[in-house]
């Protein structure tokens, strides 16, 4: 992201944080409030200050390893560095580990309060693409509430990153769709 410089854009930035959070708080009021998603934590994001959207951002890692040729199979294992936006704006940070088995895992710098752990699949889609999927649980005051499942497409560089879309979707316990939510993600291997 590029430094603002000058009041007009700093404020403008601030209030397009404010917009986007009012938003997002709104959102989850109107979709069962209090709703907490492991790795998807909506709801603590809602609750961030407009002037503290995320947690620290970490640096990309140095050291990075060289990847094998046209293959988002075999460049996908690892374990990464992986910063998720919303409408532009980073709001975590995970640690994830895709294994050559067809499994991942993920260990998000969300709230613990509402899970931050989560686990999922993926595949290769082709030469330079993968596709993941997580699902997990959704709480409110503690009591389990509902699930979400998380969908990402991601293009794999040999340069060690890789960058996609993904899509969140928030259901009640009856199947009931809550919220619908996507973003982005961009991240880095880190060198054994």
């Amino acid at each position: 992201m590029a430094p603002m410089v000058g009041a007009a854009p700093i404020e403008g930035n601030l209030k397009m944080r404010t917009f986007t959070m009012a938003a997002i708080a709104a959102a989850t009021c109107l979709c069962s409030a209090s709703a907490y998603a492991g790795c998807a934590n909506l709801g603590a994001i809602s609750q961030l200050p407009a002037h503290h959207i995320s947690p620290p951002i970490l640096p990309p890692p140095s050291g990075i390893r060289a990847l094998h040729a046209g293959n988002a199979g075999k460049n996908i294992v690892g374990t990464w560095l992986v910063t998720y936006t919303i409408e532009g704006e980073a709001f975590a940070q995970a640690y994830i580990q895709w294994h050559d088995d067809g499994t991942e895992w993920e260990n998000i710098n969300l709230p613990p309060d509402g899970g931050n752990i989560c686990m999922g699949s993926w595949k290769t889609l082709d030469n330079k693409h993968v596709y993941r999927s997580h699902a997990g649980w959704n709480y409110t005051d503690g009591q389990l509430s509902g699930y979400f499942t998380e969908t990402e497409t991601d293009l794999v560089g040999r340069d060690g990153t890789y960058s996609g879309t993904n899509e969140l979707k928030f259901y009640d316990l009856s199947g009931n769709l809550l919220n619908d939510v996507t973003g982005t993600s961009s991240a880095t291997i880190i060198s054994p």
